[in-house]
């Protein structure tokens, strides 16, 4: 059946695309690794429509990269660089390949997300602007991974955290809520520090839907 009119037309199972930027209409792999579930089109679309003022020239992490659907949208969009963490052999390798083609300012780290946020080599890639925090649902990482992050995030970065629908992970001391969406699945909640000042500079450009 096709599409009804107004709606995108779903990716090929195995794969995602990259919906907007430079790199906009550019297939993903999916690899077929137990957990790996990646951000829908329409999420990912709402996320970014939040994060368009604060791109361009952002550092970021991608932790749980997976596809790398989210690293790699920030890139063509306008970050500047990007860290992919995955731990499945086979997605990292598939990672390093896509960067290869876009020719991608970003580095993939093949690693466990929560051990490498305790090494010498996550200390050495902050600060970062923008992180995401998309971790298989069933591994109940989320409490684990916040704590540790904020050492690795400049004082006003963005925290992207998705989680199952109804559940509501806590984001580290001072970072507070700027943008929710629930879907029948999963909660979608973009945090921000408060850096100088604390402004909020997306303000109400974005507002939920």
């Amino acid at each position: 059946m096709p599409p009804r009119p107004g709606t995108r037309a779903a990716a090929a199972p195995g794969v995602v695309r990259i919906i907007g930027g430079r790199w906009r209409g550019t297939r993903l792999p999916v690899a077929d690794v137990a957990g790996l579930r990646p951000t829908s089109d329409r999420v990912r679309e709402t996320l970014f429509n939040w994060l368009m003022p604060a791109l361009p020239g952002a550092r970021v992490l991608d932790l749980f990269a997976g596809s790398g659907a989210l690293g790699l949208e920030a890139l063509s969009r306008g970050a500047s660089s990007a860290v992919l963490v995955e731990r499945d052999r086979g997605a990292a390798a598939a990672l390093r390949a896509n960067v290869a083609r876009l020719g991608a300012q970003a580095r993939v780290v093949e690693a466990d997300a929560l051990q490498w946020l305790g090494s010498t080599d996550a200390a050495g890639a902050g600060p970062v602007d923008i992180v995401f925090v998309d971790p298989p649902f069933s591994a109940g990482l989320w409490d684990a991974v916040l704590r540790v992050l904020p050492p690795l995030m400049a004082p006003d970065a963005w925290l992207y955290v998705e989680s199952p629908a109804g559940s509501e992970p806590a984001p580290p001391p001072g970072w507070h809520l700027h943008r929710e969406l629930r879907t029948s699945q999963a909660r979608a909640a973009l945090y921000r520090g408060r850096g100088a000042g604390g402004a909020d500079t997306l303000g109400g450009a974005n507002p939920a839907p």
